[in-house]
Formats: structure tokens, sequence, C-alpha cells
């Protein structure tokens, strides 16, 4: 179970050291839990002014527009049915 601190700034699954090709390792408990499988494709975000990197799935990232924009759509729709319930109502 997730402690409140891991809800709050996630979860550490210790620490990596950069290669001297600048690579990482993540760790296999990170990869087990969060479904890492050999050619996950990664995007990888500057984050807290730069000082930190933040590495999301590509797909988590794909399914997040995916819902933001359904449910811009779904704002757009809603408000032009509000503009013009107000224009048939003047």
């Amino acid at each position: 179970m997730e402690s409140p601190v891991e809800r709050k700034i996630g979860k550490c699954y210790g620490s990596v050291t950069v290669s001297e090709r600048g690579q990482i390792v993540i760790p296999a408990k990170a990869r087990h839990e969060l479904g890492l499988e050999p050619g996950t494709k990664l995007l990888i975000f500057a984050g807290m002014g730069r000082k930190a990197l933040i590495i999301i799935p590509a797909s988590v990232v794909t399914e997040f527009i995916q819902l933001a924009m359904s449910q811009l759509s779904e704002f757009e729709r809603a408000l032009k049915e509000l503009e013009e319930g107000e224009q048939s109502g003047k």
C-alpha cells in the first residue's frame, strides 16, 4: 500500500549512476512495478527548474493527451450548447 509521502512525491527505487556514455540502469523493481519491458519507449523531460529528470513511458503520455483531447471536445460541445441556448433565449 502506498504511503502518504509516496502519493505526493512518488516512490524512490534507489539511486543510479550515469555512465561515461550517459546511460543509466533502471532498477529491476521499478521496471517490474511500472511494467517497463525491453523496447519500451520513454520520454525524458526536465522538471523543477531543470534540476530534475522526469521519465515517462510514451504510452502514458499518449493516453493522457487522448483523454485531455476527449475532455476538451466535450467541453467545446457543452460550451456551444450553452451559447446556442443563450442566443435562442434572447
